[in-house]
Formats: structure tokens, C-alpha cells, sequence
């Protein structure tokens, strides 16, 4: 009795090392098998912070196809998977899944990205494609009204025509291509966003909202109070209100804005002040992302007519003076400063929230 349960250990002691071996052997068999694609080169894109399974799932819906759990514990157990590397990548006819892997493991990129980031100027734009130096320069002594005639627009001030995003491009591609690439982008989902506007909005056509979408893009630090914002602005149009918000002085400025707004440049008049002139300025002032068109086309629905940083990143709202008086005392004048639009991202210094001036201010959306 003894012997057969000895015998019977044993033998299942050694069917689990077989099991096991073999999936040893067949897992390094999938590593290392050549895939047939079905095109000889296939580009895809790894995305910043993606992890092995949303590569994995890139690699599939790109076209590469890639057995998901085994390149997730491929990736892992190798340590490899702390080490790819976002950016645009080739899969080559007879690639293996671990030959792919080490790719993306040394960033070894067919292809450049760059990004323009949701809040950027057209000139922050412009400045990116010069500053990267896999882009071919074509651009320098045209103007913009001569670009936007290349581009097809009718629009004649480029300022928020062509939409933040990432653009993954073949090194040596042009500038023109690129802002091409970016103001068909912005035109697709401007359009694909009015079509979803509400029935009340205060905005009368596609580009109005853009520039309503621009204004809550630099006005809101934080995400889910961007509907609540465009309707502070939608209920302020609608009564002839005016808009009363910073980041269009501070546009109007232009260079001479140096970190500060004082009470006499609320009161200086140029096109953007929304101090000085009703309804909305006669451009965007920014490049606004998705989800900043679509706030400004489906804005809450509420009374709310003011509201002051809290200094966190938030906003207090209120819905008449008296009450947005009180939030003013209570968040800007006894923190020394006043409400400015959050800051926006970007590679070289931009304007930005600043302490107060001396001078007495006004705060954001306060009527004078």
C-alpha cells in the first residue's frame, strides 16, 4: 500500500514538472514564433503611462495580433514592462512578441510625437513646432492670414483653430503638415460637438462656442466644475451681462501682461476685455480641449452669476453681489491676492496666477 502511494506521488510529482515544462516550452515558443501581419510594416502608438495590457491592446487594434495575457506576463516578469516607452513604434512582418518588446523597451521610435497642450496660445503652438528639431521649418515669413488661406479656413484669426492633442509624425514632416494635421482635428470635433449642443445655449454658431470653450479652458483648474463655469457664462450672456473674466484682459495685454493684473488694466480697453465690452471677445484666446467645447455647449443649468478662486484649484459660486462679496472677502482679500484663472502647463513661462498688486483690484467676475 505503501509502495503504491509512493508510486502514485511520484508519478504526479512528475506529471506537474512535465505540465509544467511544457508550458515553460510553449510559452518560450509564442516569444520567439515570427507573427504574420497582414502589411509588412503596421504603426502603432504606446501612449504616456500605459501599462502592458493597454499595449497589448494597441498592438491588437492596430492590427498586430498579440496574445494579451502572455505579453502582460512577458512584460512583468522580465521587468520590462518599467522600461517601454511611449511614443510611435513599427511592428515588422516576422516580428516576434518578445523582439516587439525589447522595441519598446529601448524606445526604439520610427516615428516623433508632440503635443500641444489644451490651453495653449496659437503662438505657444507655433513655438513648439519650432523648437522640435524632427520638424521641417516651412512656415517662417508666412503670415497667418496666408496659412489659413493654405488651410481653407474662413476663419481669419488662427487663435484656437487647431485642437491640443498629441500628433505622432515621420521625423522630417513640416510644420504646415502638422498645424494641418491639428486644425482638421479641431474642425471634426468642433462640429461633432455642436451637434450635441443643448437647446438653450447662449452661443448662436460652431465658433462661438470655441470661443466660450476657450474662456472656460483658462478660467477652470478643475475638471468637473467646467460645466458650472460655462453656465456662470451662459447665464450672464443671456441677461447682457458682462462677462467679467481675467483671461481676457490678460489676452488683451498681450506681452505687456507681467504676471499681475491691476484695476487700470481691468478698465483698459482692448477687443478681448471682457471688463470693458459686452458678450463674448471676437476670438478664442486659447486652443480649448474636448472637454471644454463640450461644456460650453452643455453647460449646468443654475443661477449661479459669480464665483472666486478658493486658492485650491476650486471655485466658490454664488448667485447674486451680496453673496459673491462675502466669498471675495473670505477666499481672495484675506489671502492677499485675487482670483486669476489656474495655470496652465507649458514649456516656457506663460501667465499664470500671481500674488496681488498693491494697487486696489477688482475680483474675477465682481461688477464694477
Amino acid at each position: 500500500m505503501k509502495m503504491r502511494l509512493r508510486n502514485f506521488v511520484l508519478w504526479f510529482l512528475l506529471l506537474i514538472v512535465l505540465a509544467v515544462g511544457g508550458a515553460v516550452g510553449a510559452a518560450y515558443m509564442w516569444m520567439h514564433r515570427p507573427m504574420t501581419l497582414a502589411a509588412d510594416k503596421i504603426d502603432f502608438v504606446v501612449d504616456p503611462g500605459s501599462s502592458p495590457r493597454t499595449v497589448a491592446r494597441a498592438l491588437n487594434a492596430a492590427g498586430v495580433p498579440m496574445w494579451e495575457p502572455g505579453f502582460v506576463w512577458m512584460a512583468r516578469l522580465s521587468e520590462r514592462d518599467k522600461l517601454m516607452k511611449a511614443g510611435g513604434y513599427q511592428a515588422i512582418n516576422g516580428d516576434t512578441p518578445w523582439l516587439l518588446l525589447e522595441r519598446l523597451a529601448r524606445g526604439d521610435m520610427t516615428q516623433r510625437q508632440i503635443t500641444f497642450l489644451e490651453g495653449w496660445t496659437y503662438r505657444q503652438i507655433r513655438q513648439a513646432l519650432r523648437d522640435n528639431p524632427d520638424v521641417k521649418q516651412t512656415l517662417d515669413g508666412v503670415s497667418d492670414e496666408d496659412l489659413l488661406e493654405r488651410l481653407g479656413s474662413t476663419i481669419k484669426h488662427p487663435e484656437g483653430l487647431f485642437f491640443p492633442d498629441t500628433y505622432i509624425f515621420t521625423p522630417g514632416s513640416t510644420d504646415f503638415d502638422l498645424l494641418r494635421r491639428a486644425y482638421q482635428e479641431g474642425q471634426r470635433i468642433l462640429n461633432d460637438t455642436w451637434d450635441k449642443r443643448q437647446s438653450d445655449v447662449a452661443v448662436a454658431t460652431p465658433y462661438e462656442a470655441l470661443v466660450l470653450a476657450s474662456i472656460i479652458e483658462k478660467e477652470t483648474g478643475h475638471g468637473p466644475e467646467r460645466r458650472r463655469v460655462s453656465g456662470v457664462f451662459t447665464n450672464r450672456l443671456k441677461i447682457g451681462m458682462l462677462l467679467q473674466t481675467d483671461p481676457t484682459v490678460i489676452y488683451g495685454m498681450g506681452e505687456a501682461y507681467q504676471g499681475r493684473i491691476r484695476k487700470r488694466d481691468l478698465q483698459t480697453d482692448t477687443p478681448w476685455n471682457t471688463y470693458t465690452r459686452p458678450g463674448l471677445p471676437p476670438t478664442p484666446i486659447a486652443a480649448p480641449g474636448r472637454a471644454a467645447l463640450l461644456a460650453a455647449v452643455q453647460p449646468e443649468q443654475h443661477k449661479f452669476l459669480y464665483f472666486v478662486s478658493r486658492g485650491n484649484g476650486t471655485s466658490e459660486f454664488s448667485a447674486n453681489l451680496s453673496e459673491h462679496n462675502r466669498n471675495v472677502a473670505r477666499y481672495i482679500l484675506g489671502q492677499g491676492q485675487r482670483a486669476t484663472p489656474a495655470p496652465t502647463p507649458t514649456p516656457t513661462p506663460a501667465p499664470a496666477a500671481a500674488p496681488a498688486d498693491p494697487e486696489p483690484e477688482s475680483a474675477q467676475g465682481q461688477d464694477q
